[in-house]
This record gives C-alpha cells, structure tokens and sequence, in this order.
C-alpha cells in the first residue's frame, strides 16, 4: 500500500493513528469492528483476490474504513499492522467491548511494547484504556512484514 500511495510507511502510521474513529457496525466476524473516518490519504481499494488467512488483531484498510479482524479468517483488506487487544471474547460481559457508536484511536507501540501488553492480557493484567471519548485500544501499527499467514 505504501508503494501504491507513494508515502512512507512512517507516514502511514502518522496518517492512521492520527484520526479518533468512529464505530459504525460491527459484523463479517464476532468483533470485527468497522471504524469510519478514515484520512483521506489512506483512502485505498480492498484486494480483488482476498487472502486466505488473516492473522488475529490484523489492522487493515478498505476503501475509506479500517477495522480489526477479531480472530483469524480470510479477507481482502490490506494489512497495515496488528494489535494484541481481545477484540472479541465469548467469556467477558459483553463479549465486544466496543459499540456502535464508541471511538476508537490506534496507538503505535513498538513490538517491544507489542509483547508485554500481550503477556498482560494472558495474565489479566492488561485494560482498555476508556475516557469519556470513548475506548482507546493501543494497536500496533508497525509496518514490519506481517505475521506468517497474512500474504
């Protein structure tokens, strides 16, 4: 997606974790939330031959939306990084933390941070952080290669 916009991966993690988005539905997978106000830059057409798997917590582009493949599945979104967060869970109350409605921001981390907010989510010890804005998962959205399984 860089090469085809002509802008440095940087500069899509500055585009994309910019934006405060909006939850417009959530579907396609338990959790897999839609999120609206996509910048404009970052505007890019979905794949016309989906992959065949997508690794949880995938980040990825459609169109003018990004959203967050809950678990791994097909599709044809472009990949442009990925988050530790539990976007659905059968076991919590309610089993998507978003709504239609709540805001969502990425926040780039580091893998190094990556991996310790993955170890505290195995153990329990991780929130979401929340304001009155609405929830505010921290995603990764390095643009090292993606996991295995994402080609």
């Amino acid at each position: 997606m860089a090469k085809a916009k002509k802008i440095s991966k940087e500069k899509i993690i500055q585009y994309h974790s910019s934006i405060i988005y909006n939850v417009h539905f959530i579907g396609f997978l338990p959790g897999f939330l839609y999120l609206g106000g996509l910048h404009k830059k970052l505007h890019y057409k979905r794949k016309s031959k989906p992959r065949l798997k997508i690794v949880k917590g995938a980040v990825g582009i459609a169109d003018n939306q990004t959203g967050i493949y809950p678990r791994e599945s097909p599709g044809g979104w472009n990949i442009i990084g990925n988050s530790p967060i539990n976007f659905f869970d059968v076991n919590t109350n309610p089993p998507c933390f978003a709504k239609v409605g709540d805001k969502i921001q990425f926040i780039p981390i580091t893998k190094k941070e990556y991996k310790i907010i993955e170890k505290q989510i195995k153990s329990n010890g991780y929130l979401i952080k929340n304001n009155s804005s609405g929830f505010y998962p921290e995603v990764t959205v390095e643009m090292s290669s993606p996991k295995r399984g994402s080609k």
